[in-house]
């Protein structure tokens, strides 16, 4: 069963397109708003979505081939999303770069089947992995990843300008299930 068929009335992914941008990029802010408070601090928050959620970039990535965005909505808005990063022909690890679900609507399944719809594009891609980095100190994140089969593959901390870390798990998922 696709993970399509398992979302409830009322609720869909589609692939992001242009007229998603802006409204993609408002959503990050508030559920980044509403999620890394008390994690990072308001100056990373604020440096790290508009480096990765300005208009530009969103676009640029949307142009890509190695790149799939989606969209999760709701009875007519848009709730979530995902984009996930394929690897070059021949390698077999995709990554869940991003995956965000408005906080009223999480712990109802429509995260995990976000997950699902991911999983099983890269898998039909020949991916073999589905890999994504999680900060430490995000419970709630872990603890969802862990129920949809994700395993801690490492500990690392990445410098990413500014004088800001990104100080994540990197978990990782075998497909071939």
């Amino acid at each position: 069963m696709s993970s399509i068929s398992r979302l409830p009335a009322g609720t869909a992914i589609r692939p992001m397109d242009a007229a998603d941008i802006g409204p993609v990029a408002e959503l990050a802010r508030r559920i980044w708003q509403a999620t890394y408070p008390g994690i990072i601090t308001q100056d990373q928050i604020d440096y790290m979505l508009a480096q990765r959620y300005n208009a530009t970039v969103l676009a640029e990535e949307l142009g890509r081939d190695d790149v799939a965005w989606d969209v999760l909505w709701r009875d007519g808005a848009r709730i979530g999303f995902a984009a996930t990063l394929f690897p070059p022909e021949g390698e077999a690890e995709a990554k869940l770069d991003k995956l965000y679900l408005d906080p009223t609507h999480q712990r109802g399944g429509l995260g995990g089947a976000l997950i699902a719809h991911v999983a099983e594009r890269a898998a039909a891609r020949g991916c073999q992995t589905l890999v994504l980095a999680v900060n430490k100190h995000n419970a709630p994140a872990i603890g969802a990843y862990r129920k949809h089969g994700f395993t801690v593959r490492e500990s690392v901390t990445k410098d990413i300008g500014h004088g800001f870390v990104m100080d994540d798990f990197i978990m990782a998922r075998n497909l071939s299930r």
